[in-house]
């Protein structure tokens, strides 16, 4: 661990709150001394308080360690630059338009490669009245089913979220030409261009 680099980051964070040192020390359960010690690179935190540390800054502890954030270069976030993640653990959907580090469940994750929709999992498309009705011939189980699709376009991405043992079927408002994506519990995510 460099205390120049652990210090200079910790100083930064604690500023970026607002804090004064003896705030943060309270926050965790040192005294402020030692948070000035760490700022001044004299020494690091104890390895049982990055945790309080990590939880405190909403940082990652590998990025307090090494003393360094990876931002991201302000883009705006760009709709053409979606990415899914999906827990394994507990199945939450994370999206992200940019460059991201995305954990959960203590796990980091890495996005969803799609890959060409086959034709179990291309849609039939009908018109009712001022929304779009996808229907699907896939199973719904318990352990196979279509869990989200996701309609994306330049500007937005709405999301539908499926559940196993209903339809293999959803509305959304009709719109503009975009892609479909699909993830199917076996089979992954899939991209379908509209």
């Amino acid at each position: 661990m460099d205390q120049a680099k652990c210090g200079a980051l910790i100083k930064s964070l604690r500023r970026e709150k607002g804090w004064t040192q003896a705030e943060l020390a309270r926050r965790i359960g040192v005294t402020d001394k030692a948070v000035s010690k760490w700022e001044r690179a004299l020494g690091c935190p104890d390895i049982s308080l990055l945790d309080a540390l990590s939880r405190e800054f909403r940082v990652d502890m590998a990025a307090l360690v090494s003393g360094t954030l990876n931002e991201s270069k302000k883009d705006g976030g760009n709709m053409n630059r979606l990415k899914f993640f999906l827990c394994p653990v507990c199945g939450s959907l994370l999206t992200s338009t940019g460059r991201s580090d995305i954990s959960c469940c203590g796990r980091q994750l890495s996005p969803l490669a799609p890959a060409r929709a086959d034709e179990g999992h291309t849609p039939r498309v009908e018109t009712v009245e001022d929304e779009l009705y996808f229907t699907f011939d896939h199973p719904m189980d318990k352990e196979h089913y279509l869990s989200f699709a996701a309609w994306q376009e330049y500007d937005r991405v709405l999301i539908q979220k499926l559940y196993p043992e209903q339809d293999a079927a959803f509305r959304l408002p009709r719109m503009r030409r975009g892609k479909l994506f699909l993830y199917c519990t076996e089979h992954g995510l899939m991209q379908v261009n509209m």
